[in-house]
Order: C-alpha cells, then sequence, then structure tokens
C-alpha cells in the first residue's frame, strides 16, 4: 500500500521584549505544524524575560509586565519550543528574525545553536511580487485574500503566516522553476546580462547628455515644450543650504524628530567595522550598537583586470 510522504514545517512566531536579540529577550513563543500545508498541532506559551520590555514593543504587541509575571522562564519552557519544532524546516516572515532570538537563547542554555532550515516568507513575497508596495505579513494576506485577524500577538501571526504560505509557495515555486530551467543557459545569460548593463549605462550617459542640453534651452530661451504624450519640460530651481551641524542637533533633539532628521548609514558603519585599520575596541563598540537582524541575497559582477570589450551583436 502506497502511502503519501508528509511534508511538515514548522511555521512559527516570538515576540520580545525589544529589537536587539543579543540583549533583548523571548516573551511570547508560538508556532504551528504544517503537515500537507494543514495545521495539525499547536503551541504557544508567554515567556518571562525577567528584564524590563521596552515601552516601544509594548504598544506593538501589548504584552504587559503583569501578563508574563507568572509565566515559565526560557529556561523552563525551552525544551517543550525544541521538542515542537525538531530538526524540522521552521517558516516566518523575516524568519532570521524569530531564528536569531531562539538560537541565541539556545546557545546560553546549552551552549550551540539550532540547525533548522529556514524558510523566509517575507524574502519569497519580495521575489514574487516586487512591486508591491508593502512586503509586511499584512500586505501578504490581502495579497491572496486570506481574511484572519492578525493583532502582533505571536500565534495570530504564526497561523496566519501558516494559512497564506501555501499560496505563496504555488507561486513561488513556479518562478523557482523557470529559474531553475534556465540554469543551462547560465553562460549566455551571463553575457547578455554584461550586454544589457552596458545599454543602461549608455543610455544613461546619453539622458545625462539630453538634459544638459535641456538646461542650456532654457538658459537660451527659458520656453517650456510639450511633448506629443502630454508631458511637459519644464524649467524650476530652488535654493540650497548649509546648516550648522551642532545647532541643529541641539534643536532636533530638543523637538523629538531626531529619528526623522537623521538617517544612520549602515553601511559606512559595517564598513568600518571590517576595515583592518579600525581598531578592536571600537569595533566592539560599533558591533554592541547592532539591534535587529535582516537577512538579503545578492550577486555582483566581478571585473577582470582588463575589461574584455563586449560585441553588441547576438
Amino acid at each position: 500500500m502506497c502511502t503519501e510522504k508528509q511534508d511538515i514545517k514548522i511555521v512559527l512566531d516570538i515576540e520580545t521584549t525589544g529589537l536587539d536579540y543579543k540583549r533583548e529577550k523571548i516573551i511570547e513563543f508560538a508556532a504551528v505544524k504544517l503537515v500537507n500545508n494543514t495545521i495539525t498541532e499547536e503551541f504557544e506559551t508567554l515567556v518571562n524575560p525577567k528584564q524590563e520590555i521596552r515601552s516601544s514593543s509594548i504598544s506593538i504587541h501589548h504584552i504587559t509586565p503583569d501578563m508574563v509575571e507568572d509565566a515559565p522562564t526560557i529556561e523552563e519552557v525551552m525544551p517543550k519550543i525544541l521538542d515542537f519544532i525538531q530538526d524540522y524546516p521552521i517558516i516566518g516572515h523575516n524568519v532570521i528574525f524569530d531564528y536569531s532570538f531562539i538560537n541565541r537563547a539556545c546557545e546560553e542554555l546549552y551552549g550551540k545553536g539550532v540547525q533548522n532550515h529556514r524558510i523566509d516568507t517575507y524574502q519569497m513575497y519580495k521575489e514574487v511580487f516586487p512591486d508591491d508596495p508593502s512586503h509586511g505579513l499584512e500586505s501578504l494576506m490581502n495579497r491572496f485574500k486570506i481574511d484572519f485577524p492578525l493583532h502582533h500577538r505571536a500565534m495570530a501571526d504564526a497561523k496566519g503566516l501558516a494559512y497564506v504560505y501555501p499560496h505563496l509557495k504555488i507561486f513561488h515555486d513556479k518562478k523557482r522553476n523557470w529559474q531553475l530551467s534556465q540554469l543551462g543557459n547560465i553562460e549566455y545569460l551571463l553575457e547578455r546580462y554584461l550586454r544589457i548593463q552596458q545599454a543602461i549605462q549608455m543610455l544613461q550617459a546619453e539622458m545625462a547628455d539630453i538634459k544638459s542640453i535641456f538646461k542650456v534651452h532654457f538658459e537660451e530661451s527659458g520656453r517650456e515644450i510639450k511633448a506629443t504624450t502630454g508631458e511637459m519640460l519644464v524649467s524650476y530651481s530652488r535654493p540650497s543650504y548649509n546648516y550648522d551641524s551642532e545647532r541643529i542637533k541641539e534643536i532636533i533633539d530638543s523637538t523629538g524628530f531626531h529619528e526623522r532628521a537623521f538617517k544612520l548609514n549602515s553601511g559606512f558603519i559595517e564598513r568600518l567595522i571590517n576595515d583592518s585599520s579600525t581598531d578592536s575596541e571600537m569595533r566592539n563598540q560599533l558591533m554592541s550598537c547592532r539591534t535587529r537582524i535582516s537577512e538579503s541575497k545578492s550577486v555582483s559582477i566581478q571585473k577582470p583586470e582588463k575589461t574584455p570589450a563586449y560585441s553588441t551583436e547576438e
């Protein structure tokens, strides 16, 4: 008798005292077991973090200190969590966030982390529908018209994701299968990519030249030009100013608009951390300022010392 092979995955979500997995703690864990895309088991628990819950986090998940006061500690509940997730693949929306907290707790308790394969529905969603204005869980559920209330609580979000995951996977698998079918043409695709890249660079240079002519046109006559499609070529100017940075910081800090006015250059900070000339004390101080973690994958083209000329002919 032939029995259907079971496809088992764990869909999980956590709520925490804050965003930094190195300093903050889990205060709620919830997970459901998906067997062939059907929820068969559920597990959820509040967790006493034995530390303060940030007010910014409470405003999101509404879990207050009195709600976790009598809850089990992570030491007490982690064996149950590990027993539930076992070695099954874990699914989460920005799963690196959930994984980082669980992994950190395991390292602190047992000296080793978890090895479960991770499936990130946030990345899947971005790959399949890159033009959607938002890629949050609520947007994902709206995309597939899944009517399930989300409350920023762990079980509600885990169940919501479990309901929408099979629908997302169908689209993701279709794209993945098409991508796999193209691997036999990988050398041609690289050449094609480089030709497209070269064409874009040439077009960008041409656009810059044309735009410079537009500027001269307005300097000479100032006449607006209307295209056959209705778009208007117009000229405008606006002043720009330099500011006393120290005085601006004082004023902004006093008004509470600091986060809106100043955006941290994370890329520059990462380069500082990885720079061999950065002393170890500063590197450690910078690394200690890391908060929320996310994960992205990308590819890049490395040019040889002498770049060959690429023909534009197919």
